[in-house]
């Protein structure tokens, strides 16, 4: 049998099929909640130096015939510039180095050769990253593509040729390259959505924007599930995106940072509108309402007063179906009933997520600046 393999061998090989299987079925690998928490970070502090300029050149022309050609000893290149720009690719400051120094230049060499300047370096932050410097807000990088010289490097020095005169005809003098500038900054990233969900533990944000999105935040039956934002794509037919970000659960006494208060709430900062989301199991859950507003207005003046709507969460529940008027009665706000459980009602939240957002765009455009898109 083994002869007529031989004679008629297969057209395709049939471990390279199988091992090309292997490669479709193999998927990303899933990553728990907790051990995310290490690879997301939101602060960091690193100290950049920019490259040191290259020294300039000494010497002079020599050739057969002409001895005394003069000085030609040509300048240094200048120093790398350090540059921190926003890319919306990172999610997250765990790849910044604590450390970073710019390339150097070339020295100058001879017959008026002039150093090569260095390469600028390039660090990539997220999208939303504040820099600060001794407390001081320098830069806010909140555009893709967005850059900020985090340290200029060093001029080049300047070679022998330079400092030729009439009456220095021979110059010996030449000086070495500037050391580049150096800084310690603070990184700091806010989270940059459309839309945020707030709302205090298992209150469901997470099983929420597991419905309307393609994010996948843990859920258990336990508080404090969400230890990071996730930030969701809402899709629709005429491809607007709208992201919305699932803020960690509040307590009371976050804005004077109770169970890591401000941590969370600075993420809120960045969101254009709110959605917040009640539980309606649990009795009175306007107090719940209030009490949301109320340490997002502690936080930050102003806050708790941006465009939102008041999401009535778990309404499979018995409970949720007698608190759910008394709700009504009790807010100002539009009140949407839904269960993120079952996906019951969430078409509406999804159109008037859409009324948001245009909103938001029509009052950007209006003031000449262009909407954050996704």
């Amino acid at each position: 049998p083994w002869k007529l393999l031989l004679l008629n061998p297969p057209a395709f090989s049939t471990s390279c099929g199988r091992r090309a299987q292997d490669r479709r079925l193999r998927r990303k690998r899933v990553i728990s909640e907790r051990r995310l928490t290490r690879y997301f970070v939101d602060h960091r502090k690193v100290r950049v130096v920019g490259g040191r300029g290259g020294a300039g050149g000494h010497s002079f022309y020599s050739e057969p015939r002409k001895i005394f050609g003069g000085p030609d000893g040509g300048n240094g290149g200048d120093g790398g510039h350090v540059i921190l720009k926003a890319d919306q690719q990172m999610k997250s400051l765990s790849s910044v180095l604590p450390f970073y120094q710019g390339f150097h230049g070339e020295r100058g060499g001879s017959k008026n050769c002039y150093g090569a300047n260095g390469a600028y370096m390039y660090i990539k932050v997220p999208v939303g990253t504040l820099v600060k410097e001794d407390g001081q807000v320098v830069a806010d990088l909140t555009q893709h593509g967005e850059e900020y010289i985090a340290a200029y490097g060093g001029a080049g020095g300047k070679g022998n040729r330079f400092f030729l005169s009439n009456e220095n005809r021979a110059p010996m003098l030449f000086t070495p390259g500037e050391p580049g500038q150096e800084r310690v900054l603070h990184l700091e990233l806010k989270t940059t959505a459309h839309a945020g969900l707030v709302g205090f533990p298992n209150a469901g944000k997470s099983s929420l924007l597991r419905a309307i999105s393609r994010a996948k935040p843990a859920v258990a039956a336990y508080p404090f599930t969400t230890l990071n934002p996730h930030v969701g794509i809402v899709h629709y037919q005429d491809y607007e995106q709208v992201a919305v970000a699932d803020i960690p659960g509040l307590i009371k006494g976050a804005h004077q940072n109770r169970g890591l208060g401000v941590s969370f709430l600075k993420h809120i900062e960045r969101c254009r509108f709110l959605l917040y989301v009640v539980d309606l199991s649990v009795p009175q859950p306007w107090i719940q309402l209030q009490d949301l507003k109320h340490e997002l207005e502690q936080y930050e003046k102003g806050l708790s007063e941006r465009p939102c709507v008041v999401i009535g969460n778990k309404t499979d529940l018995a409970e949720s179906r007698v608190n759910l008027p008394l709700l009504r009665e009790q807010v100002p706000e539009r009140v949407i009933a839904l269960s993120a459980l079952t996906g019951d009602n969430l078409e509406e939240l999804l159109l008037h997520l859409r009324e948001l957002y245009d909103t938001y765009v029509k009052t950007e455009q209006s003031r000449g600046q262009s909407p954050v898109k996704w």
